[in-house]
């Protein structure tokens, strides 16, 4: 691929996410300097919150130097935040979630610990085997992660594996569906077979 297409490509996915941002109320600039990179942003993390750094880098098709500068700017004007998440910074629109909602959102970043959550989701109660199975893993990686979403407080381990605030998880899950994965599409598509009213 030649260089000018590389910078085609990249225009047009900053291009795509610029008018994602530019239609959000979260935008609070109008400069010229580098401000399609930054609408750009806005509208990536409005889509997929809780992404960390390299995701955002590399799905924006930007350089590391050109991230940090624009994410800065966005962070120091009130529009972004982030969160550490073990190795890695998440980044979320600012003031928009909850600590809860943002821990989950980084673990749903995570393939196994969201397919652990997204078995739970469709099973409350499963065992844990159940959920590896469901998760195409080992028991013991079950056991690994299970600790870790308990920590976090998604999990409880007290009896059996049961979730911390199922509908929270669930309505982020449904809603970022398209950015988490085909599991998560396809409960997003049963979602209400999986709300229960129980007046």
């Amino acid at each position: 691929m030649t260089d000018r297409g590389i910078d085609e490509g990249k225009r047009a996915t900053l291009k795509r996410f610029a008018a994602l941002g530019a239609a959000t109320p979260l935008v609070r600039f109008s400069d010229g300097d580098g401000s399609e990179v930054r609408e750009a942003i806005v509208g990536y993390l409005a889509a997929t919150p809780g992404a960390h750094f390299s995701k955002l880098r590399d799905d924006l098709q930007l350089g590391t130097g050109e991230t940090q500068h624009h994410l800065r700017r966005l962070e120091t004007d009130g529009t972004i935040e982030h969160r550490k998440d073990g190795e890695y910074k998440r980044y979320f629109p600012a003031g928009r979630f909850s600590t809860f909602e943002q821990r989950a959102l980084g673990y749903l970043r995570r393939e196994t610990p969201r397919r652990m959550l997204v078995a739970l989701l469709r099973s409350p109660g499963a065992s844990g085997s159940e959920i590896a199975s469901a998760a195409g893993v080992s028991r013991s990686t079950v056991s690994k992660y299970a600790g870790k979403l308990d920590t976090a407080g998604l999990l409880s381990r007290n009896d059996g594996y049961s979730l911390e605030r199922p509908e929270t998880l669930l309505t982020l899950v449904v809603r970022y569906a398209d950015s988490f994965g085909p599991e998560a599409v396809e409960l997003a598509g049963d979602a209400d077979d999986l709300v229960r009213y129980d007046p």
